[in-house]
């Protein structure tokens, strides 16, 4: 027993003895003094034994729980003792296991890397011996192609040569501008429009290129536009040299040439072929190529000084076919014009035809208005003479009824008649 369950044990005999003692306190209350006196004698003394016995006992399971603990202490040392040796035998045995697992896994895995590497190095090679056979035909192509775009190129040179040679000599050159003309008019203007080799310049000589009919005032049929191309390409080439030479003056330079050879072309255009009033007061002077076009723009002033010195009006492809749209829409409005009398009369005939129409229909209507009420008129007389003559007819002989018929004949003669009048 513990020293705690002992302590309870004497805390209930003391219990029991104090409740003893009041018992007999109570039961012996009429006793005398000597009686108490014993009882208290009797407890005291049962008190002490009851002391010096738990005191025993005390002592007694002192002894037994060191007695206990030393065994325990001994047995868990011998237990602890065996555990760390089985312990230690089995952490040796687990290292062996896992050493060999490992050395297993060791041996496995490069067996497969080997595997791996043979198949990897195997479709790597078959992979590069494609890509390289494939790389290879590539380049074959490629240079193939090459090749062949070389010998392209040698044909574009000497095209290129060719054209050059042609565009050196001044009438071919002319011949290029005025192809180039012909094609724009040809697409945006009819054929109608305007005309070749127009002699603009009454008791001249000089055709211009081309010319554009324009509507003339009062009793004058038309007026020409007088169109020339021109193709300044040496002095367009000195230009462009120069800004890939990069010297200032010598760009100046090209530049005032190419103005000068401009001029000239505006002024021998506006002597040759401007006439007013056979021609406009104004005429076009056509650029092949935008981009000597574009440089011309670039110097300032030059349009407005062609314009006012000359009567000269400058153009490049994209300029003239918008210019020669807008002379499109112009043709067009003034047709519309022409026509728009035309449209009146033409309206004016619809209105009085529109009238007789309306007459006739009129007419049709009051015809159909009297057949109608004819036809009704017939049918209510024709229906009740023939109820009337049945219903006799079923009450005579024979006799009687021919002669009943015979008098109802006078009213098919009235709807003859008035069938008559509604068809005519």
């Amino acid at each position: 027993m513990d020293t705690t369950t002992l302590l309870v044990i004497i805390a209930l005999a003391a219990i029991c003895n104090v409740g003893l003692l009041l018992w007999l306190l109570n039961k012996s209350s009429s006793n005398s003094e000597t009686n108490i006196g014993n009882s208290i004698l009797r407890f005291q003394t049962s008190l002490d034994k009851t002391q010096e016995t738990t005191f025993d006992q005390l002592e007694r399971n002192r002894k037994e729980i060191n007695t206990t603990s030393k065994e325990n202490r001994e047995e868990l040392s011998k237990s602890l003792n065996q555990f760390e040796e089985k312990f230690s035998k089995n952490i040796k045995d687990i290292r062996e296991t896992i050493n060999n697992q490992l050395k297993d896994i060791r041996d496995d895995n490069t067996k497969q890397l080997e595997k791996m590497r043979d198949t990897v190095d195997k479709k790597l090679q078959k992979t590069l011996e494609e890509r390289i056979g494939e790389s290879f035909n590539q380049v074959s192509k490629r240079l193939k192609e090459v090749h062949e775009g070389l010998g392209e190129m040698q044909t574009i040179a000497s095209d290129v040569g060719n054209l050059k040679k042609v565009l050196s000599n001044v009438k071919t050159r002319g011949v290029v501008g005025e192809f180039q003309l012909a094609a724009i008019l040809e697409q945006i203007l009819p054929r109608d429009n305007y005309s070749e080799n127009v002699a603009t310049k009454p008791g001249s000589q000089k055709n211009v290129e081309f010319a554009v009919k324009l509507p003339g005032k009062g009793s004058e049929k038309h007026v020409w536009l007088p169109i020339d191309s021109k193709f300044p390409i040496e002095p367009y080439h000195e230009l462009m040299s120069a800004y890939d030479n990069g010297d200032k003056d010598i760009i100046l330079k090209a530049k005032k040439a190419l103005v000068d050879r401009i001029k000239t072309f505006a002024k021998d255009i506006s002597s040759k072929y401007i006439s007013p009033p056979n021609t406009t007061d104004f005429a076009i002077m056509f650029l092949p190529i935008e981009g000597l076009f574009a440089e011309v723009l670039r110097e300032p002033d030059l349009m407005n000084d062609l314009m006012d010195k000359y009567k000269i009006t400058l153009t490049g492809p994209t300029t003239l076919s918008a210019f020669l749209n807008s002379l499109q829409m112009g043709f067009r409005t003034l047709l519309v014009q022409k026509r728009s009398s035309e449209v009146w009369n033409i309206l004016e005939s619809v209105k009085t035809e529109f009238g007789k129409f309306a007459a006739q229909i009129e007419t049709v209507d009051k015809h159909l208005n009297t057949a109608s009420t004819s036809l009704n008129k017939l049918k209510t007389t024709r229906t009740n003479t023939v109820n009337r003559s049945l219903r006799n007819i079923q009450s005579l002989g024979p006799s009687e009824q021919e002669e009943t018929i015979e008098l109802s004949n006078p009213p098919i003669a009235i709807e003859t008649e008035a069938s008559e009048e509604v068809e005519d």
